[in-house]
């Protein structure tokens, strides 16, 4: 894939919405920083995200409230957040590239959630499994694009991630799109 023509469809399609989606980041992430609490949240919020995220893609408005919309699966949510959480970890424990493989491996999950509302977290997460196979190597390197936005990120007091994520997780639900079959949404120039 070309993650040129990717990061160009992301940034039109974050066009005029920027400072929005800082605010949901910085709401997510004030959510997850309560000790404990971000276990039990962490998935909802992941999968309202996601959801988001897919509707900007297709062109759809979106509110603020929606980030919240994954609690309406609640169970579901959690028990994705909780097994990915899980696999990683037993995965790092071998060492530090097994566990990004396997956080790479589980990436689409919750997309895949957020277009399917009957699939389970477990079925979800074995479709992301086999839906990155031979994918890998390409969502890694469209990640560790994003590196030098990363170091500017920390230049500016930590303020730039609230734009980052937005970025990179555009970035990937058009991976995940085009994984999906779908054609270029947005015509870009670069």
């Amino acid at each position: 894939m070309d993650y040129t023509q990717i990061r160009a469809e992301a940034r039109t399609l974050l066009s005029g919405k920027w400072w929005m989606l800082a605010l949901i980041w910085l709401l997510f992430w004030l959510l997850e920083s309560w000790s404990g609490i971000n276990l039990i949240i962490g998935g909802p919020l992941s999968l309202g995200i996601s959801m988001l995220f897919l509707k900007i893609y297709r062109g759809q408005d979106f509110q603020l409230e929606e980030m919240f919309s994954g609690f309406n699966d609640f169970g579901r949510s959690l028990t994705a957040y909780l097994l990915i959480m899980l696999y990683v970890l037993l995965w790092s424990l071998l060492l530090i590239v097994p566990g990004i493989i396997a956080a790479i491996s589980y990436s689409m999950t919750f997309f895949i959630m957020a277009e399917d509302p009957n699939i389970s977290a477990t079925e979800a997460m074995l479709q992301s499994k086999e839906m990155m196979r031979g994918h890998k190597e390409e969502y890694f390197w469209l990640m560790l694009s994003f590196i030098g936005w990363f170091i500017l990120s920390i230049f500016t007091l930590g303020l730039g991630f609230f734009f980052l994520s937005s970025y990179t997780t555009m970035a990937s639900a058009i991976f995940y799109r085009r994984l999906k079959g779908d054609i270029p949404t947005v015509t870009t120039i670069e």
